[in-house]
């Protein structure tokens, strides 16, 4: 009898999360995944010991840290730093998690591995910022096949949204759209010779800036793009690039776009020693984005023309989404954070904030 009520609640329990599989669509309805894990969890206990199979049903995780591995992109700008703390602060174990976050240092390779290693370790829930937009079906598939829900967050990937359980960022191509559209406004028909610092080659944010600037471009036949290289969100990069631009086309540009603020960190450098102007009554117009508060404070000194905001302050709805999975609960598999753009004081735009001490003194990064 001890052998058969043993077997029975182990293959009852079994064939209860087999149904519920069936029934309910566990990848396709993107809920309830943590249950499934506790119950794998207490199906090994119900292989084991007579005590485990007569007690599994009502075993509860009430009290458990929850466990998330967060793959980091790495720490290339002070957007990134801005972002790496906000997770560190929402995910602590004040609030009931266990954040193992790793620093992939721009490494593709690297991010992959990361990842695999939250697989094998059986994180509750990882969270992916990817390097790459491209190359993610296989790991995310090793995921799936392990129970284990994944956030995307920050940046997008190529894969269908099936293959992952939620998505948690900005638009980049939204930025550049606006971007595009403040400097059409500001030059109101005059010509635009244009140098552009990518960000990292690709990275979805740096293809989402490139494109969404591109379209505007595109509307203005005045306007030429000299050149576009990679930067790689870095303010060495940034230095580097605006310098080698500099030799080649020194007198010939009257505007600069940089795909964040380390990189037009770089590009003033560079100006500054070649003697170049640029900022509100400058000779060259300087357009940024990320909106980070040294960004800002640039901005408001009248240095950067214009900064488009990518708000890294996203953990919390990345938090929210992970508390609704816990409650088994329906979420949103898409969630878009808003951004502003800022200018420079005395702009005037419909696209832009201007820029004052008191918007700066209520800055969160």
């Amino acid at each position: 009898m001890y052998e058969f009520r043993k077997s029975f609640c182990f293959f009852f329990l079994l064939d209860s999360v087999n149904y519920y599989h069936s029934r309910k669509g566990w990848r396709t309805k993107k809920k309830n995944r943590r249950i499934f894990q506790m119950n794998k969890k207490v199906l090994g206990m119900l292989a084991c010991t007579a005590v485990a199979a007569s007690m599994a049903v009502g075993v509860s995780a009430e009290g458990d840290l929850i466990t998330i591995g967060y793959a980091q992109v790495g720490h290339e700008s002070d957007w990134r730093t801005a972002n790496t703390k906000n997770y560190e602060d929402v995910f602590s174990e004040e609030n009931g998690y266990e954040l193992s976050l790793i620093d992939c240092d721009n490494d593709n390779a690297k991010q992959l591995e990361a990842v695999r290693n939250f697989i094998t370790q059986g994180m509750d829930y990882i969270v992916i910022a990817p390097i790459q937009s491209a190359g993610w079906d296989t790991v995310l598939q090793e995921a799936q096949d392990a129970g284990i829900p994944v956030i995307i967050a920050d940046r997008e990937i190529e894969a269908d949204a099936s293959m992952y359980d939620a998505w948690v960022g900005t638009a980049p191509y939204d930025e550049g759209v606006t971007a595009g559209n403040w400097l059409a406004e500001q030059l109101d028909g005059a010509e635009a010779k244009i140098l552009q610092i990518e960000g990292s080659v690709g990275a979805s944010a740096a293809i989402g800036r490139t494109d969404g600037f591109a379209e505007v471009m595109a509307e203005h036949s005045e306007w030429e793009l000299l050149d576009s290289q990679s930067g790689d969100f870095t303010q060495d990069g940034g230095q580097a690039v605006m310098e080698s631009f500099i030799k080649t086309y020194e007198g010939q540009f009257n505007v600069v776009v940089c795909q964040n603020d380390n990189e037009a960190y770089g590009a003033m450098d560079a100006m500054d020693a070649a003697g170049i102007t640029y900022g509100v009554g400058g000779d060259v117009i300087l357009i940024s984005y990320d909106a980070t508060h040294d960004g800002l404070q640039y901005t408001l000194d009248g240095k950067i023309n214009l900064d488009v905001e990518c708000n890294p302050i996203q953990a919390e709805t990345v938090k929210g989404v992970i508390e609704q999975m816990e409650a088994g609960e329906d979420f949103e598999a898409t969630t878009l954070i808003t951004d502003e753009a800022f200018c420079a004081p005395g702009i005037e735009s419909e696209f832009a904030t201007t820029m004052t001490e008191e918007i700066l003194a209520g800055r969160a990064y």
